[in-house]
């Protein structure tokens, strides 16, 4: 026998008998209503939710932000003046003015959204634009992480990230500062999904 042959063997038998792993809770608590938890924690970050406008998404971007000229838009029902073909590399998002993009989920006691490659196409497209504005149907939002960590885009997308917010800074005098970098506003509309814009199950 060899010492490589000692060696395995020496592996193999002081391995480790494999036990189950432990179930690990929810930690649900069933708050009476996950749009206000989400609209209260979205709050404390600087970030605000509002209605479906009865004027249409496309209308109430227009009086929202006035100055806008870049808009980029990853969701259907809304028309950007920027097309995806003309982000050449990481960094071209730089000079959008709105990003918008519809979420397939929200986590309430965050006030966090969830975006993949999927939905924004151009990752940099959600912190490199002046405003980002999200699409949320309020039957996508669940309670907490743990939760939200069991949703498929987690395990089917290459790229996800929960933002919650502008990005704020408190490291001078402990005196919070939105936004820190990033993008400048977020803003989440309440908009339930059309019957033909519902996530594929994978």
């Amino acid at each position: 026998m060899t010492a490589r042959d000692d060696i395995l063997e020496a592996v193999r038998s002081g391995a480790a008998t494999a036990v189950e792993l432990p179930n690990i809770p929810d930690f649900c608590s069933t708050p009476a209503d996950l749009v206000e938890v989400f609209t209260a924690a979205l709050a404390r970050l600087d970030g605000k939710v509002i209605s479906q406008p009865s004027s249409g998404i496309q209308q109430w971007l227009s009086t929202a932000f006035p100055n806008a000229r870049r808009i980029y838009s990853a969701a259907g029902e809304v028309t950007g003046t920027v097309d995806r073909a003309e982000f050449g590399d990481w960094s071209a998002p730089a000079d959008i003015d709105v990003t918008v993009v519809r979420t397939p989920l929200g986590v309430a006691e965050t006030g966090s959204i969830l975006v993949t490659e999927k939905e924004i196409e151009v990752s940099t497209a959600a912190v490199l634009a002046e405003h980002l504005v999200v699409l949320l149907d309020p039957s996508d939002i669940v309670e907490n992480l743990h939760l939200a960590y069991q949703n498929p885009a987690f395990q089917n997308s290459a790229y996800a990230v929960l933002l919650s917010g502008p990005s704020g800074s408190a490291d001078i005098g402990g005196v919070t500062v939105h936004p820190a970098q990033g993008v400048t506003t977020l803003t989440v509309v309440l908009s339930p999904r059309e019957s033909n814009d519902l996530p594929v199950a994978e």
